[in-house]
């Protein structure tokens, strides 16, 4: 069997399981979703309305109901208008999920990939310093600033730079968004910890090609050090980082949601967290099985990349 075929028949039992764990932690969160804000609750025979309408007063109806609707099965059974439906928002009557991710989906999106796409860029070009020049000014700086870049929480590197680069020196907008100088900020802050774990993969995979003995016969044949290391030392000492790039990806996702609001960037951060703090179970469990399938999807999406850089390597 192929590893794709593999990876998709493993995909609904891998996202069951999160969903089921996700399931029971949201449930356990103290807190009452009919709550408003003010504290205040709807009239009792309302609340009653709701629970048994949501099915709020049996966790077991919910589990299985919700999951009926969310995968679209309620729908194929025809007890669905719409297939993989994530239910109304309880703090958000207005709403349903679909909408909330429809409409903050694309922004957390692009703030993800344009990290991932800067947090490659920089960890390249400082890895392959490091992996050429070992040791060197050049190294120390590149793996020092990588170390605070591990070392740092976002909301920290993100605050700095928020005061820093946006209240002192003016050059960048705040809680701003639509253009893409706003993107620079929270892109970068999100982008640090990947950059710094993709400069220390590429510097020790460069090192390691660099003493491998087709390079030393590249070496004999009169190529310089610059042509070695792009055309012969950095396609295998990038393997590491391909297979670290698909969960990188989705955790950049998922991971926005600290730099969104700190930047108050109009994504799905904002909404998810405001969801765990009111106890919004329909809006929490969306969130969660719309990500948890798309880092299934993106592990899935490197390992076909992977095999097709390293021939070595097969599908099946």
């Amino acid at each position: 069997m192929s590893l794709i075929a593999r990876r998709l028949i493993q995909l609904p039992f891998i996202v069951l399981a999160v969903y089921t764990i996700t399931f029971v932690l949201a449930w356990l969160i103290p807190g009452n979703p009919l709550d408003n804000p003010d504290g205040r609750r709807p009239p009792p025979e309302v609340v009653e309305a709701m629970k048994k309408q949501y099915n709020l007063d049996d966790p077991f109806s919910f589990y299985f109901s919700y999951l009926g609707d969310a995968s679209g099965i309620s729908w194929l059974m025809g007890n669905a208008q719409e297939p993989f439906d994530l239910g109304p928002s309880l703090k958000q009557p207005d709403l349903s999920v679909n909408e909330i991710l429809w409409t903050g989906m694309p922004v957390s999106v692009e703030l993800g990939f344009s990290a991932i796409l800067l947090a490659t860029l920089i960890g390249l070009g400082s890895g392959i310093v490091g992996g050429l020049r070992p040791n060197s000014v050049s190294d120390l700086c590149t793996q020092s600033v990588a170390l605070v870049g591990i070392s740092l929480p976002s909301f920290v590197v993100g605050t700095f730079l928020l005061i820093v680069f946006g209240a002192w020196l003016k050059w960048f907008p705040i809680a701003d968004w639509g253009r893409p100088i706003d993107l620079v900020l929270p892109a970068l802050t999100l982008s640090l910890p990947f950059a710094a774990y993709i400069s220390r993969l590429v510097r020790f995979g460069m090192l390691e090609q660099m003493s491998t003995d087709h390079i030393r016969t590249a070496r004999a044949k009169g190529l310089g050090d610059r042509t070695i290391a792009m055309r012969h030392a950095l396609k295998n000492a990038f393997l590491p980082v391909l297979s670290y790039l698909g969960p990188a990806a989705a955790i950049a996702l998922t991971g926005s949601f600290v730099v969104e609001k700190v930047f108050s960037v109009p994504g799905i951060g904002q909404h998810f967290v405001e969801g765990v703090l009111s106890k919004d179970l329909t809006l929490i469990m969306g969130v969660v099985l719309v990500y948890s399938t798309l880092l299934v999807l993106f592990n899935l999406a490197v390992d076909v990349l992977y095999s097709w850089v390293d021939p070595r390597i097969k599908m099946s």
